[in-house]
């Protein structure tokens, strides 16, 4: 048990050596350390010399100033953690009250009985205890809070945020939104180019929160972009990233990468799958169907893991939608999920929507779905359209 450090103010000596003979085994154990003063002036003195005390037992009527004043001294100081005890008079109501009003936590009465005495004691040491550990998990809260605003900024600084990004170029059109939640996460999202003809993206999602998690996200989505311009194939470049990330990452943490590679000459769709949710194709007639998935294991996870790649045909006027989890996975007020069937239902017949209308569509029908129900993970969605080759 941690000493506490009780200060006794009373002008009787014989008070003193009463609480020294009815405490003695609490002090000889370390328990309890007993200061004492002989008036209100003398305690703030002892209190400014002994900022470790917990517990102010004061008698009100004394000499130069008196149990009250001292009362009121005390609330200046701005000590949470430093409780008052008056002792009055038996019958003395009103000084009683005036001393609960100036922030005395109990009182007992004269002539003191030492059990009752002892009571207030481990009763008000018991309530102090409590409240440091109200403040400890504050301060954690606040600082959880802290990490929490530092991983938003790392998670959001790093993602492209400029649409069109690529003013210049009409064979394709590209749009992209995330809506990160409380906690969190380390969703991810990049398009570039890796040559005259080729657009590369990704999507993906890193296991767990905070700080780790958005640091994993950006050298994921980093180590990701330098070797997909490689131009590489696209289960070469998750396995290459795969490898890297088993030894450059916590063991308890993996990303699932969705990576795919339009060739803007012909609409071939290149594309292999690290445990991801595969996206969704919307046809020019408005079908809508969700690429075979085909690749491997999650990123990170397995050193060697084999991936494979596939290859489809996009059709100018045809849609890609990429997600994360957050999206199918998002909950209502009857905890329900959003599920993938919502989803694909909400894209049938979009087949004309722009990139930026799309994604915008899929986030009003999330937020219509949830009713203002706090969302538990980052909410990503990525839209690419092929119109021309």
């Amino acid at each position: 048990m941690q000493l506490a450090k009780i200060l006794v103010v009373d002008d009787e000596p014989d008070l003193r050596h009463l609480i020294l003979q009815k405490f003695r085994g609490k002090i000889k154990a370390g328990e309890y350390e007993f200061l004492f003063a002989g008036d209100g002036s003398e305690a703030l003195t002892v209190i400014g010399n002994n900022d470790s005390i917990n517990l102010v037992l004061t008698d009100i009527n004394m000499p130069i100033m008196d149990g009250l004043t001292l009362l009121s001294k005390i609330n200046e100081l701005n000590n949470k953690l430093l409780r008052s005890v008056i002792v009055s008079a038996y019958g003395d109501m009103e000084n009683i009250r005036t001393a609960m009003n100036r922030g005395a936590y109990d009182f007992i009465t004269k002539p003191i009985d030492l059990k009752d005495l002892e009571i207030t004691i481990e009763k008000s040491l018991k309530e102090i205890e409590e409240y440091k550990l109200v403040l400890s998990a504050q301060t954690k809260l606040i600082a959880l809070q802290q990490e929490l605003d530092i991983a938003t900024v790392i998670q959001t600084s790093i993602l492209p945020k400029t649409f069109p990004p690529f003013p210049d170029r009409k064979e394709f059109d590209i749009y992209a939104k995330m809506l990160p939640a409380k906690e969190v996460g380390g969703d991810l999202y990049d398009f570039f180019l890796i040559d005259k003809y080729r657009l590369g993206v990704v999507i993906g999602d890193v296991s767990g929160k905070g700080i780790a998690a958005a640091l994993l996200m950006a050298v994921s989505k980093t180590l990701l972009k330098a070797t997909a311009l490689k131009g590489i194939p696209a289960d070469n470049v998750l396995s290459e990233v795969n490898n890297i990330l088993v030894d450059e990452s916590p063991s308890n943490m993996f990303v699932t990468i969705f990576y795919g590679v339009l060739d803007t000459r012909s609409g071939a769709f290149e594309y292999s799958n690290g445990g991801h949710n595969p996206p969704y194709l919307i046809s020019v007639d408005g079908k809508v169907k969700q690429l075979d998935n085909i690749g491997g294991l999650m990123i990170g996870a397995m050193k060697d893991v084999p991936y494979e790649s596939n290859v489809v045909m996009i059709q100018p006027g045809e849609s890609l939608l990429f997600y994360t989890d957050g999206v199918t996975e998002a909950f209502n007020k009857n905890e329900e999920e959003f599920q993938e069937t919502r989803l694909s239902e909400i894209l049938f017949n979009k087949n004309s929507s722009t990139t930026s209308d799309l994604v915008q569509h899929v986030f009003k029908n999330i937020q219509s779905f949830t009713e203002g129900v706090e969302q538990s993970d980052d909410i990503t969605c990525l839209a690419l359209k092929y119109l021309k080759h």
